[in-house]
């Protein structure tokens, strides 16, 4: 479904480059995160799928087509996109940001009205009570789920992610990912997350590629990557959401010793 051949990508002529010789292939209706440090090319390697960037060299396929053979604006108009923090314009009502791209697409008014309440509806705020507001009337999850409802505008098939969760309260964001991800699972999304959090690529991604400067170190299942880690990043990588999960349990354990004595 989408395919990275050899994708480099230098803004100096070669001299160094943010995106180097990496390829991935994410199969029809899977979920791929990309995971590492800030700075590793996890972005930019997002970007030229839908080509906000193009690549110096290799191949990027998506659903069949050669992306640097489409046309860009068509290309991105077919591929959904969630930013950090939602990105909805400020002046426009939650109606008018999720009918962005229909309307540039001519779709009939109707047609619009329509789309517009049944993708409300699906990411759990009543068209009735959340079309007509403005995104400053909304707390930060419901902001983010009128960015997934954008995304989601023109049926993609496929979905990029950019830290969806990363500016949401811990609590907000554990709610908001799992309906995303059944959300994902019923429409069949292919889709492609950038995190540098470990515990949210284990638990969302049906496979992580992990990058550290420019290169892709390795790509696998999370059960893959944490019994087979090929070195020591990535398995210092896997080890962090365990060393925590131990320090939880002792933690517990000690409360539980307190409350007893």
């Amino acid at each position: 479904m989408i395919v990275l051949e050899n994708v480099s990508k230098s803004y100096d002529g070669g001299a160094h480059f943010t995106v180097h010789n990496l390829s991935l292939h994410v199969p029809r209706g899977k979920l791929l995160a990309l995971l590492g440090g800030s700075g590793c090319g996890k972005t930019t390697t997002l970007k030229m799928i839908n080509r906000l960037i193009d690549p110096t060299s290799g191949r990027v396929v998506v659903d069949g087509r050669d992306v640097r053979q489409t046309d860009p604006v068509q290309l991105r108009r077919s591929i959904g996109y969630v930013f950090q923090g939602s990105g909805l314009f400020p002046h426009m009502t939650v109606a008018e940001n999720i009918a962005v791209v229909p309307k540039l697409l001519k779709w009939q008014k109707d047609r619009i009205h329509s789309r517009i309440d049944e993708l409300l509806n699906l990411v759990k705020l009543p068209a009735e009570q959340y079309r007509e507001r403005m995104p400053r009337q909304l707390s930060g999850g419901q902001q983010q789920r009128v960015g997934f409802a954008r995304a989601l505008a023109v049926g993609p098939k496929v979905m990029l992610l950019d830290e969806p969760f990363g500016a949401l309260d811990p609590v907000t964001r554990d709610e908001l990912r799992e309906e995303f991800l059944g959300l994902r699972r019923r429409l069949g999304l292919t889709a492609v997350m950038v995190t540098h959090d470990m515990m949210e690529a284990l638990l969302s991604a049906d496979m992580i590629a992990v990058m550290n400067a420019g290169k892709l170190l390795q790509v696998g299942t999370p059960r893959e990557l944490i019994s087979q880690p090929v070195d020591e990043f990535v398995a210092a990588l896997m080890a962090s959401p365990r060393n925590q999960t131990e320090q939880l349990e002792a933690l517990m354990a000690a409360s539980s010793e307190g409350v007893a004595s």
